[in-house]
């Protein structure tokens, strides 16, 4: 989607969030501020990651963004509808999709297609509709073969792939992806990643929360919290190119771009063919 084409989906204003802990006498004891005056827009169509270290509020924004989780203050927008207004909660949670880590937790039926078609059935959707929505989203996630299989009988990034296929039949305008490669192996986060980018081509709203580097350089921008605060927002190039900034954030460069400068090689090596033949 271009550029000039976009509005903004989503509008973050002053957000705090408030985490009470409750001591063994049943009080009140400690209030821990998760997310502290955070305030950003999301452009439709766009592909957002959220990093930061442990802690840092990524979980916590992600579900404020959809309503599941209300703020201390501060406002959250979805395509013009607060988060605040009970009557909209379902319109926005329908706009705003969510993939969790654990594909095992967000499972809900014996079945892959039962699965899938959980969600619309839950939205009312006519029988005929709702069948022609999870043929689509499995084919989407190439898992269109394993439709009659047991959920049970599926490796971790099918899993994931499924909850990815329920996500899309409810044929939301935005997906959160919350660390959707976390429990999976190099291949499984491979396809998975392949999947997300393949969706926000076609036009979806992406916002991606990682702790791997390498997945969050792939968006074509970058928030950053830490402590709660948002402490950089711009574009992969500008997060990576600044040492110091990363380092500060308590994050990682991502492998590739630290073997390039630790090499001493040209911001134009990009690629590990780029590296190996500039090496020789």
């Amino acid at each position: 989607m271009k550029q000039e084409n976009r509005k903004t989906f989503i509008s973050v204003r002053n957000l705090i969030v408030d985490f009470t802990h409750v001591n063994e006498e049943g009080l009140e004891e400690l209030k821990t501020r998760a997310i502290d005056d955070v305030s950003f827009d999301i452009e439709k169509g766009s592909f957002v990651s959220i990093i930061g270290m442990n802690g840092s509020g990524k979980s916590t924004l992600a579900k404020c963004l959809n309503g599941l989780i209300m703020p201390k203050s501060g406002e959250v927008y979805v395509d013009g509808l607060s988060t605040y207004d009970e009557e909209h909660l379902w319109d926005i949670r329908s706009r705003v999709g969510m993939v969790f880590q654990n594909p095992d937790n967000q499972i809900v039926s014996s079945l892959v297609e039962d699965d899938v078609a959980f969600g619309p059935e839950n939205l009312g959707v006519d029988p005929v509709e709702i069948r022609k929505r999870v043929d689509s989203a499995l084919k989407q996630v190439d898992m269109y073969d394993c439709r009659d299989k047991g959920a049970h009988m599926l490796s971790g990034g099918q899993k994931q792939r499924i909850a990815i296929a329920g996500a899309l039949a409810m044929r939301p305008e935005c997906i959160i992806f919350d660390e959707p490669t976390a429990m999976l192996d190099p291949k499984g986060r491979k396809q998975v990643m392949n999947i997300i980018k393949e969706l926000n081509q076609e036009g979806i709203t992406t916002i991606l929360i990682t702790h791997y580097m390498h997945e969050a350089e792939q968006a074509e921008r970058i928030i950053v919290l830490k402590d709660g605060k948002l402490y950089s927002d711009g574009k992969p190039s500008e997060l990576f190119g600044n040492r110091r900034l990363i380092e500060g954030a308590g994050l990682e460069m991502p492998p590739l771009i630290d073997l390039r400068d630790r090499s001493g090689l040209p911001e134009s090596a990009t690629t590990i063919e780029d590296i190996i033949c500039l090496l020789k």
